[in-house]
């Protein structure tokens, strides 16, 4: 392969989107339903159906999911949350919104998921949650993290009556990136107390903007009563929503509390019906996508995922990859080279301590250095529907040429 002409042009993650999709939008259109409505609540069942749990919550967001679950549980100021500190802004962002204290954790040294000795040791009488990341789609150790909380129960000071009846620390799931894996044979949003799902534009499954909140029985609280909490949340504090109004005669309504606004739209819930339906299939691409990488980059030094463990199913949202021994400047510039190829490649992530926002807050990247190992050398290859396998093959060579250039 010549290197001096672009083959493909190949984006990094672009919707996979049918005329079943398109239908499905139309048909919110032409029914004069466009705001939350029918679709979004059998958009709601149908996510409960497929992760195995008996209710689940549509919102505009996986960040929504999160904050107003936090709001839910009365997680407030004086309370702490652990969060890790290699993930997305949104996992950590929430803790803020509720005027809660973050305390961010490292990873393991050279593993993504949270060093889970030095969890066990952050959890305090203030610590109210934890927000562990399944990052690209893998599910953190949930059995560890279960038994670090209930060893630490003596330790947890209830302030609600679901903080009561959980009776230790809660584990909400940022599962943004694992909507469909599974763990143990239990599927991911029946594994946590809570778990929230990102259906942003670059999900495995996309309403647009989105996502969806679901949660295991709380022992002598209704489901039904942790449904309408989240209703009042997302709408205002308002008791009805549209659809529930414009019952004939059903107009009155009254506001419990000052709430937000950050409630699904049927267009968006639309556009989930329909991936809904395609996403067994869509997902055996992705298999098949990641196996082509999996067999063709074996033996090269870098470091992947493994994202095709039959205990640990992933949603195989991201193919990140380490370069093993490389630094940040031959990544950022291995990312320019593969630009310049017409290749779309991306970095998961930052750290959170290397933001400016919690630079401010007091985190130094130098108190997290597992986490900055793992971002100096990492590099996310592209990993969607729309790839052809003459596109994969185009990546890996590329890739593969300028790692042993």
């Amino acid at each position: 392969m010549g290197y001096n002409d672009v083959k493909y042009n190949v984006k990094f993650s672009p919707p996979d989107i049918s005329t079943e999709e398109i239908n499905e939008v139309i048909d919110s259109l032409k029914s004069g339903w466009i705001t939350t409505g029918p679709k979004t609540k059998l958009l709601e069942k149908e996510i409960a159906k497929f992760c195995m749990t008996q209710r689940a919550v549509c919102l505009n967001s996986a960040t929504a999911c999160m904050e107003h679950t936090l709001r839910l549980l009365g997680i407030g100021e004086g309370d702490e949350v652990i969060t890790s500190a290699y993930t997305y802004s949104a996992s950590c962002s929430v803790i803020c919104h509720v005027g809660a204290k973050p305390i961010l954790i490292d990873t393991q040294e050279n593993s993504f998921e949270m060093d889970y000795d030095k969890l066990e040791l952050a959890i305090t009488e203030k610590t109210k949650a934890i927000i562990p990341v399944d990052l690209a789609g893998i599910m953190c150790d949930y059995n560890r993290i279960f038994e670090i909380v209930n060893k630490k129960r003596n330790l947890f000071e209830p302030a609600n009556e679901i903080q009561s009846a959980i009776g230790r620390v809660i584990v909400l799931a940022d599962a943004a990136h694992a909507f469909g894996a599974s763990q143990d044979g239990k599927m991911c949003g029946s594994v946590a107390d809570f778990t929230a799902f990102s259906f942003h534009a670059v999900k495995n499954l996309t309403t647009a903007e989105g996502g969806a909140v679901t949660w295991r029985k709380i022992s002598g609280i209704l489901d039904d009563d942790i449904y309408k909490r989240y209703m009042l949340l997302s709408l205002h504090g308002q008791d009805k929503d549209a659809l529930e109004k414009s019952k004939a005669g059903n107009w009155e309504y009254d506001i419990k509390f000052p709430g937000y606004k950050c409630n699904m739209t049927d267009i968006m819930a639309g556009l989930g019906l329909a991936q809904l339906k395609r996403y067994e299939s869509l997902q055996k691409r992705r298999k098949e996508i990641v196996k082509m990488y999996d067999d063709r980059l074996n033996g090269e030094n870098i470091e992947f995922l493994d994202h095709l463990n039959p205990k640990n199913i992933s949603s195989m949202h991201l193919y990140m990859v380490r370069l093993i021994g490389k630094d940040e400047k031959f990544r950022n510039e291995l990312i320019k080279k593969m630009g310049n190829k017409g290749i779309a490649t991306n970095v998961h992530y930052k750290p959170l301590p290397m933001h400016t926002a919690y630079k401010n807050l007091g985190f130094d990247i130098k108190n997290y250095p597992n986490s900055f190992n793992l971002y100096k050398n990492e590099i996310t290859l592209p990993l969607h529907t729309l790839l052809s396998n003459d596109e994969i093959e185009y990546c890996i060579q590329t890739f593969k040429y300028f790692i042993n250039e």
